[in-house]
């Protein structure tokens, strides 16, 4: 299974897209594939549901969604895998997880560039912490779990991913400008402005901008390296 949420959330098993057949399945497919292979509390996943249906019913809501998303992924297993339904989207004691069986979740592959690049920043490495974190950077198609009306638990987990995305941005631009690659960096700074699917408002097109605006100042006018960004700020 193959997960992607830095964006539009996109579930894919053995190559075929997971497409849910209701919103409230949906929902449930984006709150489990922001935490892959990881219990997600049954009370957590209901309390996102709450606002689809009245608070006596949304337990009965998740189940129903359980069963309606594992009707797809029957569909696309297929009727010769090892791996069921049941074993993908799992139930265990308290929650449900969602299975990827080894497959790729853009989140971790963010989290493994990210950390490797704050390492190569901690020993000096700039050459290699500025690729390391400029791919982190370009895992996000947009912003994360984009287009999802979430509850306040994807809120706060989408809140922590884009604080994350910010301080990679930061720790990018500090590693460019420590190279002199000033002109290289404005090209690229102009990239992601420009990308589209991101919200106009939102932190990370702010840091951006803050950064843009920190490449062209006068050079004697410039903040010493190692003064922030200050994505959103």
């Amino acid at each position: 299974m193959d997960i992607q949420v830095l964006g539009v959330p996109r579930v894919t098993e053995n190559g075929v897209p997971i497409k849910a057949p209701t919103p409230e399945a949906g929902h449930l497919l984006a709150a489990l594939a922001v935490s892959p292979d990881r219990v997600v509390p049954e009370a957590v996943l209901a309390d996102e549901l709450a606002h689809r249906a009245s608070s006596h019913y949304h337990h009965a809501v998740l189940h129903t969604a359980v069963r309606r998303l594992r009707e797809r992924l029957a569909e696309a297993l297929g009727a010769g895998s090892v791996r069921t339904p049941e074993t993908v989207l799992s139930a265990r004691p308290g929650g449900y997880v969602l299975d990827t069986g080894g497959g790729r979740s853009d989140v971790r592959q963010f989290e493994r560039e990210a950390g490797a690049g704050y390492r190569a920043m901690s020993r000096g490495d700039f050459e290699q912490a500025a690729r390391r974190l400029r791919r982190a950077l370009a895992l996000w198609t947009g912003p994360a779990l984009e287009g999802i009306d979430a509850g306040p638990w994807l809120r706060s987990r989408v809140a922590v991913l884009d604080a994350d995305r910010c301080s990679v941005l930061e720790q990018w631009v500090e590693a460019e400008l420590a190279l002199g690659r000033r002109r290289e960096l404005r090209l690229e700074l102009a990239g992601l402005r420009g990308a589209g699917g991101e919200r106009a408002g939102g932190a990370f097109l702010a840091g951006v901008r803050r950064a843009e605006e920190r490449v062209d100042a006068p050079r004697c006018a410039r903040p010493l390296l190692g003064t922030p960004v200050a994505c959103g700020a």
